[in-house]
């Protein structure tokens, strides 16, 4: 095991779009409001060091990274770039952040383990 902090990669497109508030319209803007509350809040209710990752695709790409938080864009699929993500580690302790159960069935079969949106949403 590794003394490294936990690593969180996000699914930025599930996460954005498990609640409906327009998102569609903007989805840059929308994965630029999450990276900003994932800059701000961390990982709510966890304590010690993470490394916060946020996975984009398709229209939301071109999001920056900002302190606190790592952006990747993926080429093409941003459940494949998340897989590559999660087996680059290592043997690190990663947390994925998804609602899509094909995503979860690969991450976990890699040795990740898994959370829903709400971790980093908050119940709204």
């Amino acid at each position: 095991m590794t003394d490294r902090p936990l690593l969180v990669i996000i699914d930025a497109a599930n996460v954005v779009g498990s609640v409906p508030d327009g998102w569609w319209r903007d989805r840059r803007g929308a994965a630029e409001r999450l990276r900003d509350r994932l800059a701000r809040d961390g990982l709510p209710g966890h304590e010690g060091p993470v490394e916060l990752v946020l996975v984009v695709e398709g229209a939301a790409k071109g999001v920056e990274s900002v302190p606190g938080v790592r952006v990747v864009e993926a080429p093409g699929s941003g459940d494949d770039r998340i897989v590559e993500v999660v087996t680059e580690a290592g043997d690190r302790p990663v947390l994925v952040i998804t609602a899509d159960r094909e995503l979860r069935r690969r991450v976990t079969e890699s040795g990740a383990e898994v959370a829903g949106p709400r971790t980093v949403r908050g119940p709204s």
